[in-house]
Order: structure tokens, then C-alpha cells, then sequence
């Protein structure tokens, strides 16, 4: 006898799917690739400004501490932003547009998360990094998230909050807000320029649509985006050595950062020159590959520190 539609929808089968389900929602809720970015900064800005050889429990605790706070804060803009994701083609099938998770849950996974997060950082790191993380969960939230439907200019606003965790990540290392913490905030506030504006370009039909208000879609927006993304990004080639400067970075992570951020300048020259789609897709490019090459330097810069 063929099991009936009831009771095949109860087969362990179904419910390990309906579970997978709920969990890849979870996991995108919490905003994954952004999550692992900050989470990567932190862990980078710990390792640079380490004064010795780290201390691993320390370390794991401010990558797990930030990956909840982040992921946290990823879901509370998930609930604010939820009526005008489901107005953009490429996130009407998020978890909450979708239907597919209510609110109330979505909140208390967010605030679970965030309160759990700061915990672990109380826990393992020290006062400054968890008042930086639950500081970047506020200002990502209540400021930069309605700052998008406001304002042009909410992107410069909404870099603080994704620069803050390497500047917390560089605190745990050294309990303090020195010189190379806030080195390592400029050269991560400055990046965020060019790799959002080149997102807000590329997508510009679709964030007006769904009511965010982007610098390429205002009068004289192309103009002001073209000399924003040049700036930033020549300011980003001289932050990105001023670790080695004020810092204990070294000759490698000198030039290596040197290079790096010569390179970057050229698909931002590019676009600068003639806006378009094509160019803007490489400065995003560009902009992706940056953050494992500079992670990569912050790695073999720290090892052969030590081996010296």
C-alpha cells in the first residue's frame, strides 16, 4: 500500500529536510558572508597588533563573540528591512519576504544571538572589544539601516559600524585603542567605499525600487560616486602601510600592502573615468579579492615576526 500525503509528510526523510530548511534560513538570516567578513577582520586586527604569540583562547573567543554579535545584527536588519526586501528581485526570497520565517522568531534568534555574542567577549576579551561590538550592532541597526531610505549618504555613515570590529579585534590583542587599531579602522573604512559603491551601482534600479536611497541614482550622484570611489581608494593605498608605520607590522606587510593597494586603484581609476556597469563589476571584483590578500599579509607578516 502507497503511503498517504499525511503520512509521508511525517517520515524522518521529511522531517531532516524540513530541519535542513529551517536551518539554511537561520543561516541566512544572520547574513553569512558578512558575518564571516567581520569575523575575519576581527580575527586579522588581533593578529596584527599581537604583542607576542597569541593567546588561542582568546583569539577563538573574539571570533566567536564577533560571528554571534555580527550574525545577530545581520537579523535584526533582516526584520527592519523585510517590506523592501520583498520589492528587489535578488532578495524577495529571503527567509522573512518569503514567509518562510515569522518575526517574532527572527527577533529573538537576533537578540539571543547579540546578548550571547557579547557574553563570549566579556568572557574571554575585555571591556573595550565588547562595548565596540555591541556598539557596531547599534549603529548598524538603529542608525545605518534607516539612514538607507534617508539619505545618500547613509554608505559613509554604515562603513563605521563594518570598520569597528578590527579595531576591537586589535584591542583584545592589546587591551588599549592604539595607533594600529585605528590604522586598521581607516584602511577598512576606506574599503568599504569603493566595494559599496560599486554594489550600489550595479544594483541601482533595484535598491530604487525598493526605496533605499543610493549616491548613483541622486542628481549629480554619478559624478559625486566616481570621486568618492578615486579618493577612497587612494587614501586606502597610503592607510594600508601605516600599520608598518606606527605599528609592529613589518618590511612585508609594507610592501605587500604597498602593492596591494596599487593595484586597487586601477579598476577604481578605471570606473572614475567613464561609470559603468562592466567597470563597476571589476572594482567589486577587486574590492573581494583585496580582503584575503590583505588577510594573507596580516598572516605571513605576524609568522615571520615571530620566527625573527
Amino acid at each position: 500500500m502507497r503511503p498517504s500525503p499525511a503520512s509521508s509528510a511525517t517520515t524522518p526523510a521529511a522531517h531532516a529536510e524540513a530541519a535542513s530548511t529551517l536551518f539554511a534560513d537561520y543561516k541566512e538570516l544572520s547574513k553569512p558572508g558578512i558575518t564571516a567578513f567581520v569575523v575575519v577582520m576581527a580575527a586579522s586586527g588581533y593578529v596584527l597588533a599581537a604583542p607576542g604569540p597569541i593567546a588561542w583562547a582568546q583569539l577563538v573567543g573574539l571570533m566567536l563573540g564577533t560571528a554571534l554579535t555580527g550574525g545577530g545584527a545581520g537579523a535584526l536588519n533582516h526584520v527592519l528591512e523585510r517590506d523592501h526586501d520583498a520589492r528587489m528581485a535578488r532578495t524577495a526570497q529571503r527567509p522573512l519576504p518569503a514567509g518562510r520565517l515569522g518575526v517574532p522568531a527572527a527577533v529573538v534568534f537576533a537578540l539571543g544571538s547579540v546578548a550571547f555574542g557579547g557574553a563570549v567577549l566579556w568572557a574571554t576579551t575585555n571591556a573595550i572589544t565588547t562595548a565596540l561590538a555591541l556598539a557596531t550592532v547599534a549603529l548598524y541597526v538603529l542608525v545605518y539601516t534607516p539612514l538607507k531610505r534617508r539619505t545618500v549618504h547613509n554608505t559613509l555613515v554604515g562603513a563605521v559600524p563594518g570598520a569597528l570590529p578590527v579595531l576591537g579585534g586589535a584591542a583584545a590583542a592589546t587591551g588599549a585603542l592604539d595607533a594600529t587599531g585605528w590604522a586598521l579602522f581607516a584602511i577598512l573604512y576606506l574599503w568599504q567605499l569603493p566595494h559599496f559603491f560599486a554594489l550600489a551601482w550595479m544594483y541601482r534600479d533595484d535598491y530604487a525600487g525598493a526605496g533605499f536611497r543610493m549616491l548613483p541614482s541622486a542628481p549629480g550622484g554619478v559624478a559625486w560616486t566616481a570621486r568618492i570611489v578615486l579618493v577612497s581608494t587612494l587614501l586606502l593605498l597610503v592607510a594600508g602601510v601605516l600599520p608598518a608605520v606606527v605599528g609592529p607590522a613589518g618590511l612585508l606587510f609594507l610592501g605587500g600592502m604597498a602593492l596591494l593597494g596599487t593595484a586597487f586603484t586601477l579598476p577604481a581609476l578605471s570606473f572614475s573615468s567613464e561609470p559603468s556597469d562592466e567597470r563597476a563589476r571589476r572594482l567589486l571584483l577587486a574590492s573581494i579579492a583585496y580582503i584575503p590578500a590583505f588577510f594573507v599579509l596580516v598572516v605571513l607578516d605576524f609568522l615571520l615576526r615571530q620566527a625573527l
